[in-house]
């Protein structure tokens, strides 16, 4: 009877992570919570199931201007970037606005017309613009993913998938520029040579509702449906989320960090090795001190004991060598998979030896306990 009780109990214990994951329940066609520091996905629904994405379009198309850069440059508004339909910014025909201007204008207030006019200022017409869309998504892996617009606009053969949208979000949030503008409630946008103002919020909710909320996108249109991707960020762990056709979507995201925070724990790695000395050539002292700090990292609960490590240090250095110089590292694995690395640093100085100071016994025994070392 014990022994059955036992295995109950165990039986139970292993189900509590899958019974966690298959009670997350979301309005969303297809979602996806996204890790983007290990690239692991933590929940999934239809992922890679092709699908419209609206305006959440638009963060290839600010990361695409983010990275072309001069965003101090005034574009010249003309008929084609303003001729559009959906969400606009209200730009006119002659107006003078900035780069950078156009940025908070697409990701704040999902101008279409701002969209348009980065798309034909960047690379002459919205077709052409495409095309670096398109070469921009295969860089980063987006094997599901044609783009045409850059405002997201329906159009035939304009799709993505939901693990695509997380792919691209993860390398948008890395841009400091683009990461800093989406996380932005409220720009007051000056142009028009200072006689224009406007004022731009942010249409993401999540930045006043949700704690740790850092961007990054919402998206409609009555094809498309309800489409956000955000990003939240605890105590320097980050999370995406991506929903596509979401009828309740703030709910769903926050349901999804609600899972995924919980599924971590932080675990600290290194910082107590003991190692020899390292050999210096043609230094004043042979050989100097190195340590190894402890990093923090976070890991799925469970997984810490299966870390592993390797030590790499060189079997000499040359002179000279100062406090705190790095000399080696260790790395971090977890399933053959390396998770992290963490510098060994010198504690001690070894200055070059100046021809007057060495003499030709300390010469030939620092040489030859180098030879030692690397046989």
């Amino acid at each position: 009877m014990f022994k059955k009780v036992v295995c109950m109990l165990l039986i139970i214990a292993l189900c509590i992570p899958l019974c966690n994951a298959q009670a997350l329940s979301v309005s969303a066609t297809a979602a996806v919570l996204y890790h983007p520091d290990t690239g692991e996905v933590l929940y999934s629904r239809n992922m890679n199931k092709t699908m419209t994405m609206a305006s959440t379009t638009k963060i290839m198309t600010g990361l695409i201007l983010c990275e072309t850069g001069n965003l101090d440059k005034i574009v010249n508004v003309t008929d084609k970037m303003i001729y559009i339909e959906g969400t606009s910014i209200g730009l006119r025909k002659g107006d003078k606005i900035s780069r950078l201007c156009l940025l908070y204008g697409l990701l704040l207030e999902s101008g279409n017309d701002a969209a348009n006019a980065i798309a034909i200022d960047v690379a002459g017409t919205t077709e052409r613009f495409a095309q670096l869309m398109n070469k921009k998504a295969a860089e980063i892996g987006m094997t599901g993913t044609n783009f045409v617009t850059p405002s997201g606009l329906d159009a035939k053969e304009h799709y993505t998938t939901a693990y695509d949208m997380a792919l691209l979000s993860a390398a948008a949030m890395k841009n400091e520029m683009f990461s800093k503008v989406v996380g932005t409630k409220s720009y007051k946008a000056v142009y028009n040579e200072g006689n224009t103002y406007r004022t731009y919020s942010n249409h993401n909710r999540l930045l006043n509702s949700l704690e740790g909320a850092d961007g990054i996108k919402t998206g409609f249109t009555k094809k498309s449906g309800r489409c956000l991707v955000s990003s939240c960020t605890k105590d320097g762990l980050q999370l995406i989320a991506v929903t596509l056709n979401a009828p309740d979507d703030w709910n769903d995201h926050k349901a999804l960090y609600n899972y995924g925070f919980g599924e971590y724990e932080k675990v600290t790695l290194g910082g107590r090795f003991t190692v020899k000395p390292v050999l210096v050539a043609g230094g004043t002292k042979s050989s100097v001190a190195v340590k190894n700090d402890a990093i923090s990292l976070y890991m799925k609960k469970g997984t810490a004991a299966k870390v592993t490590y390797v030590i790499e240090l060189p079997a000499f250095v040359y002179a000279p060598v100062n406090v705190g110089d790095t000399i080696g590292q260790v790395k971090f694995l977890c399933d053959n998979k390396v998770i992290a690395t963490s510098p060994f640093t010198a504690t001690e100085k070894s200055d070059i030896i100046l021809a007057e100071q060495e003499n030709l016994l300390d010469r030939i025994i620092n040489w030859f306990l180098i030879l030692i070392s690397i046989k």
